[in-house]
């Protein structure tokens, strides 16, 4: 089917087209009724005004970019960037923004998307996540003075503004917990090594588990159930191996219990087992998995609506969201 444009409006109402544009566009020129007329038909044949010219007459496209920089398999499995979208959505739904969501596996070409956008009229500003460590997107954006919010941070953000949260302070829970409980030997199967909060939490771990006096071990993977499990084998060959292992995300955490199982080795009588972050998956399994759990939704509504801050021209500076919490359950338990 054809879209409806001005020229159908205008046949319909027997009424030039200049005629049709002064009514919608709420311009002097037209008679009341005849404006009234006009409106009826553009609501009857559903008429929408063009997005690509209303950018380029004011400038606003109405809709805002955010790319993800990971595999597509990867993305698929990660409840948290499911969340995270969904909060985005949320947050734009009820002022009729879209969201342009584009994957890639190459920062050079995500950084070209942010070019091509920019120069096309094509999103209002764009949100950036898996901030990397001196990494070259926050730099191009700032030259391309493109409205941008950070998810991440608060470090290695430049000008730009960012919504974060204090993960140091939810690790810190996470080994108090687990030293209370007795664990010495503590381990992390982290997420991808390059990404700025994989090394602020293990900056984190470091220091904290210096205090406690307690040994630990981080192994990095790709985030995928398949590294999770190779990492958590690789742990429990080690001798002595660890009491505890914390994960960076739900997926590899419930990888990790089922080789845990392979080995022989009981979950939480052999080994206490932690994700980050908390996920319906957490709760599926037996035993149910302790996790770091916060608002991943609510995380992205709160950096959609700072991005629309900075499109309408507000002044806005790091934003600091609630510190991820955590939760005990069924999966950690003192070493036997």
């Amino acid at each position: 089917m054809r879209r409806p444009t001005i020229g159908d409006i205008a046949r319909r109402a027997g009424v030039s087209k200049g005629a049709v544009s002064y009514a919608l566009n709420g311009r002097p020129g037209v008679s009341d009724a005849t404006r009234r007329r006009i409106i009826e038909i553009a609501a009857e044949i559903g008429w929408q005004p063009s997005s690509a010219a209303r950018a380029l007459s004011d400038g606003r496209a109405d809709v805002l970019g955010l790319v993800v920089d990971r595999p597509a398999r990867t993305l698929g499995l990660e409840p948290f960037f499911m969340q995270l979208i969904s909060g985005i959505e949320g947050a734009l739904a009820s002022r009729s923004i879209g969201l342009l969501l584009q994957m890639t596996e190459d920062q050079n070409t995500e950084i070209e998307f942010y070019r091509r956008w920019w120069a096309q009229r094509r999103v209002d500003g764009v949100i950036l996540v898996d901030l990397r460590l001196d990494d070259p997107r926050v730099r191009v954006l700032e030259e391309l003075r493109m409205p941008a919010v950070v998810i991440g941070g608060p470090e290695g953000v430049g000008g730009l503004p960012a919504v974060w949260s204090d993960d140091g302070e939810a690790i810190r829970s996470v080994l108090e917990y687990l030293a209370a409980l007795g664990h010495r030997s503590i381990a992390r199967v982290a997420g991808v090594r390059a990404l700025l909060h994989t090394e602020l939490r293990t900056r984190a771990m470091d220091e904290i588990a210096a205090e406690l006096g307690v040994e630990t071990i981080t192994v990095y993977t790709d985030y995928s159930g398949e590294e999770g499990a190779s990492a958590t084998r690789s742990l429990l060959a080690r001798r002595p191996r660890p009491t505890a292992i914390v994960y960076d995300n739900d997926v590899m955490a419930v990888a990790g219990a089922a080789v845990a199982q392979e080995m022989g080795v009981p979950v939480p009588g052999g080994l206490s087992i932690v994700a980050w972050d908390d996920s319906p998956l957490c709760r599926l399994v037996h035993p149910r998995m302790s996790a770091v759990s916060r608002d991943i939704a609510g995380y992205g509504a709160h950096a959609a609506e700072c991005l629309l801050d900075v499109i309408a021209g507000r002044e806005i500076t790091a934003f600091q969201d609630a510190t991820p919490k955590f939760v005990p359950r069924g999966s950690t338990a003192p070493p036997s």
